[in-house]
């Protein structure tokens, strides 16, 4: 689904990610980890055409990203709240996204449905705008207009940050949910949440790919070494 090729981005002269090759296919859980300043973020960006690359591409379903929109017609993503529009209620926000997507109102509430136990109360019939929610709320919010729609591609940044435990395994259980034929992708901080919903993992360093790893028993072990160093 995702082809990456002699990808980079710099500024000010400096090389922050340098990705040779990168293949992810239709289906995949896809995790990406590391410390601060890896790369992870803007790799996410200039997959979903939000910053210019130095050089090289990255291609969705075989359509350049930065050449064509098509792409965005099944791709879901979230990465932080720029991505959400403060001065409307969730369900204003909902109805918006969900109208992009084709999806009338009673859809959309429909689908809401399956976040009935994430949202734990706190987000729906609270006249409440999205900038006055708790990070955490605002996240939820996010996460599930990036599902909005039923996308071929999800790409989340971060997911598990700012929510509380109960949320965090929630969150992990609706993932593990998602129809197979989805390919997620996934960046975060927390190794043992990664590792639990991911199939494969990629770890970034300074901005290049340091491990290619399928989640196996151990996978956790060999990533809490790693960082370990």
């Amino acid at each position: 689904m995702i082809q990456i090729h002699n990808l980079s981005k710099a500024y000010g002269g400096h090389i922050v990610l340098q990705v040779p090759e990168l293949e992810i296919p239709t289906g995949q859980s896809f995790g990406l980890v590391g410390n601060n300043g890896a790369g992870k973020t803007t790799l996410f960006s200039l997959l979903l055409d939000l910053i210019q690359p130095y050089q090289g591409e990255v291609r969705i379903n075989d359509i350049r990203v930065n050449e064509s929109s098509e792409w965005k017609d099944f791709t879901g993503a979230f990465l932080d709240e720029s991505f959400l529009i403060g001065f409307q209620t969730p369900e204003e926000y909902f109805e918006f996204t969900g109208s992009l997507f084709g999806l009338n109102r009673s859809d959309v509430f429909q689908f809401l449905e399956r976040f009935e136990v994430l949202f734990n109360g706190e987000i729906l019939g609270k006249r409440k705008y999205i900038r006055d929610l708790s990070k955490g709320n605002q996240k939820k919010v996010g996460i599930a207009a990036a599902l909005l729609g039923s996308p071929e591609l999800v790409v989340l940044d971060e997911p598990f940050a700012n929510l509380d435990p109960t949320s965090q395994i929630r969150l992990k259980q609706l993932i593990r949910e998602l129809d197979d034929q989805k390919t997620v992708l996934i960046s975060s901080h927390d190794l043992m949440h990664v590792t639990e919903v991911c199939e494969r993992i990629v770890v970034l360093e300074k901005g290049e790919v340091i491990k290619d790893i399928f989640t196996q028993e151990d996978t956790l072990q060999e990533l809490e070494a790693y960082f370990s160093v």
